[in-house]
């Protein structure tokens, strides 16, 4: 693993706005690694557009300058002059990749800016699976390694980091009036969603409905390594590894998302290596 002495721009962005990501990007070969990182970069773009405006309107508009901009990049239009947007197109053009699937990122992030919140486990993984998943199935189809096998385990290592995302953010989340906890688990821990978004909810209902969504996130983390996939993609499926880290540390305080070692957690880089030295996630 080699770190380029000058970052690109978007290896730049994601370097500071998704330093897991940008971690498993750099044991992906090194003349896919940069196409990997502009990948990521427009994950990054669209995800800063909920935090970046203060009307949901406004969000919207953002998101349909990005539609329109790929749909005229792939017609051999104009991407505009942006450090992202420019090359995405290129990349999208020379290596055929389905503009549905940056569509299916794009409405992920339409739902966020809506604030409704998953009604139950099942919808909380198909929004993990419409962005999570859909970016990580993605990025496998940057590597060139998409198959059947690699998609069925992309799925689940997507939603499973999809999950595990939502826990460590869910006070940031909250902050934007976004809540990713399904409300039937909710209900069934004896709390409410309207209890978690105005600070009334237990610690005890937080920890209840949190360790069951990281159940979940290991039974998908379990299912993806029933597979067998070639070392080609495993860039792409390495927050697999992270996500170990990150439920290890839940589980160990509890599974309070709102303790503070949650969020100061950092994987251990050698847990990386090992897994790019034996081709396992």
């Amino acid at each position: 693993m080699s770190v380029p002495p000058v970052l690109s721009h978007a290896a730049s962005l994601v370097s500071r706005f998704d330093r897991d990501r940008f971690a498993t990007a750099l044991f992906a070969p090194l003349d896919q690694r940069e196409a990997l990182m502009l990948l990521y970069a427009f994950n990054v773009e669209i995800a800063l557009v909920l935090e970046s405006v203060r009307e949901p309107m406004a969000g919207m508009i953002r998101l349909q300058w990005w539609h329109d901009t790929l749909v005229a990049g792939l017609d051999g239009g104009s991407c505009d002059n942006h450090p992202v947007a420019q090359p995405l197109c290129a990349m999208i053009r020379e290596r055929g990749l389905p503009l549905e699937a940056f569509d299916h990122l794009i409405s992920a992030r339409r739902d966020d800016l809506e604030g409704i919140a998953p009604a139950d486990m099942a919808a909380a993984e198909r929004q993990a699976e419409s962005s999570s998943a859909a970016l990580t199935l993605l990025a496998l189809a940057v590597l060139g390694t998409e198959t059947e096998e690699t998609r069925r385990a992309g799925r689940h290592v997507g939603i499973a980091w999809g999950l595990v995302g939502n826990l460590r953010a869910l006070g940031h989340h909250l902050s934007m009036g976004k809540l990713t906890l399904p409300e039937d688990l909710l209900r069934d821990a004896g709390g409410s969603g309207e209890a978690v978004r105005e600070g009334r909810a237990s610690t005890g209902v937080l920890t209840s409905v949190a360790q069951v969504l990281g159940q979940r996130a290991r039974y998908h983390l379990t299912e993806a390594r029933r597979i067998r996939v070639g070392r080609g993609g495993l860039a792409a499926l390495l927050p697999a590894v992270l996500a170990d880290g990150y439920l290890q540390v839940l589980e160990k305080m509890g599974w309070n998302p709102f303790d503070s070692r949650v969020a100061q957690y950092r994987p251990r880089p050698i847990r990386l290596t090992l897994a790019h030295l034996t081709g396992r996630f």
